[in-house]
């Protein structure tokens, strides 16, 4: 449950706002060269993004293949250094961190990734894999030692005793995610990053780690950026969701308010392609179809980025300049130049 507060810190964030990322870009360089010498162009697969996560919440973050949501997460923790913009986290810039002092802030923000068998390593088994961070971390493990802290572990991720001793080849799919969410937990962080945590699951074991999720965020008080495209997913555990769109955010507020009544063109887009369980309301519910394709990070439209397959673009001024991420209603902020036209229907579909 998100706790609200109306004091400030110094620079002007919200006390209880856990993350708060600023303007942060991660442009990656295009080289040429017999050597790759020669700079070309950069992609730029996050361009200044702005969100606030508050502490105890989930925040979910969606948005087509390519966007920019997975670079932004591992940026958030420094797994990719941003090329500009700052990441706050609990008063800490963490895009200036170095050495010991990040190793440290490292210990308090984790990250569950999408694949289990591509993030734990085949050769460790799953006691050595949950050892690890603690004993690189100097984690004390107490009377028991790391085998009890590691049973502890599996313990609350339902997993039995037994599995210590086992490697992560002779587990299922969603057993391996159990296991990487409870390596993802075991120096007690305060922030997680969820990249589509259950993504490569079969849809029964999907609600069974989503639930597990949030079970632990109760009983740890975590703070969850959940990267996904399932937007079923994301309204189910997400207080307030961002939509990125070509390395931007063009829209964000509270999950109800996003998925009720959206605003961007984009976001209409996407909340038309998802499948209402209602055959009468199913047939005669509009679908908004994009047409071309995601234009390249590495030369992206000038003006809005969606100009080039948004079914409202206005001559002029859609395609000619950027629009700011704004807030139209208390908590409701769209990156549209003619997002409470399109909403009123003052301004009609292109032809």
């Amino acid at each position: 449950m998100t706790v609200t507060s109306e004091t400030t810190d110094a620079g002007g964030r919200a006390q209880d706002v856990l993350l708060s990322v600023q303007d942060v870009a991660v442009h990656f360089p295009i080289t040429k060269g017999i050597i790759r010498d020669r700079v070309v162009g950069h992609v730029k697969a996050v361009d200044g993004v702005s969100l606030d996560v508050r502490r105890g919440s989930t925040y979910g973050l969606v948005g087509e293949s390519g966007c920019g949501k997975s670079t932004l997460g591992r940026a958030v923790l420094r797994l990719l250094t941003p090329s500009r913009g700052q990441v706050w986290f609990d008063g800490t810039d963490v895009a200036t961190l170095k050495g010991e002092q990040l190793r440290r802030a490292r210990s308090r923000m984790q990250m569950i990734f999408q694949d289990p068998m591509s993030s734990l390593d085949p050769r460790q088994s799953v006691e050595a894999a949950l050892a690890e961070p603690m004993r690189a971390h100097g984690v004390d493990p107490g009377a028991g030692g790391f085998g009890a802290k590691v049973k502890e572990l599996l313990n609350q991720v339902g997993m039995p005793a037994s599995a210590a001793s086992r490697f992560p080849h002779e587990f299922s799919g969603g057993q391996r995610q159990r296991i990487g969410i409870a390596r993802a937990v075991a120096l007690r962080p305060e922030l997680v990053v969820a990249d589509e945590p259950v993504s490569a699951l079969d849809v029964s074991v999907q609600a069974q780690v989503v639930n597990l999720l949030e079970e632990l965020q109760d009983s740890l008080g975590l703070t969850y950026v959940v990267i996904a495209h399932d937007l079923a997913v994301v309204r189910h555990v997400s207080d307030v969701v961002g939509v990125m769109y070509l390395g931007g955010l063009v829209e964000e507020a509270d999950s109800d308010t996003l998925y009720d009544a959206p605003m961007h063109p984009y976001t209409l887009a996407l909340m038309s392609a998802i499948p209402v369980p209602d055959p009468v309301i199913e047939a005669t519910r509009e679908r908004i179809l994009l047409t071309g394709d995601l234009p390249s990070p590495a030369d992206p439209p000038t003006g809005c980025r969606f100009s080039t397959r948004c079914p409202w673009v206005q001559p002029g001024r859609c395609t000619t300049e950027r629009p700011a991420l704004r807030e139209v209603a208390p908590g409701h902020k769209v990156a549209c130049h003619y997002a409470e036209e399109i909403k009123a229907g003052r301004v009609r579909r292109a032809a």
